[in-house]
C-alpha cells in the first residue's frame, strides 16, 4: 500500500483529505505544522508529500527546501497543496515540488478526483524516473 505524507494545518481540510486518500487505497499520515511534518517525512519516508504552504512553526517552502536537501528524503515527490496562484507554481517547482495543486472547495469536493489523479500522475512519473535510473546506471 502506498503512503503519503499529509502536511496540513486546516483540520477540516485534512480530515476531507485524509477520509479520500483512505478511501482511494493509500496509507496515510497526518501532520498539523512544518516541524512535525518535517519529522514525519524523515521518520516513514513516505512514497509522495501533500505539502501545505502556509504552516506554523515552518513554512511550507521551509519545509520543500528542507526535504530536497536531506539526502534520506530528496528523492521523495512533493505536490505543493495551496490557496495561493498559480504564479507561484514556477518558483515552488523551481525549490523541489513535483507538481502544484491549487486548494480550493471546487478541487475538494466530489472525493477529492482532481488531486487524486495528480498524485497518481506523480507517482507514475518518480517510478518511471526510477527505472530509468536502474536501468541507465
Amino acid at each position: 500500500m502506498r503512503t503519503i505524507l499529509l502536511i496540513e494545518d486546516g483540520r477540516l481540510v485534512r480530515t476531507i483529505l485524509e477520509k479520500n486518500l483512505n478511501r482511494s487505497g493509500y496509507r496515510v499520515f497526518t501532520a498539523a505544522d512544518g516541524e512535525h511534518g518535517l519529522r514525519t517525512a524523515q521518520q516513514h519516508h513516505p512514497d509522495l508529500i501533500l505539502l501545505d504552504m502556509l504552516l506554523p512553526k515552518l513554512t511550507g517552502l521551509d519545509v520543500l527546501r528542507a526535504l530536497k536537501s536531506d539526502d534520506s528524503t530528496r528523492d521523495i515527490p512533493v505536490i505543493v497543496l495551496t490557496g495561493l496562484s498559480k504564479s507561484n507554481a514556477e518558483r515552488l517547482k523551481e525549490s523541489g515540488a513535483s507538481a502544484f495543486f491549487e486548494k480550493s472547495d471546487h478541487n475538494l469536493q466530489g472525493g477529492s478526483a482532481n488531486l487524486i489523479w495528480t498524485i497518481e500522475q506523480v507517482i507514475a512519473n518518480k517510478n518511471v524516473k526510477s527505472q530509468a535510473s536502474a536501468v541507465g546506471g
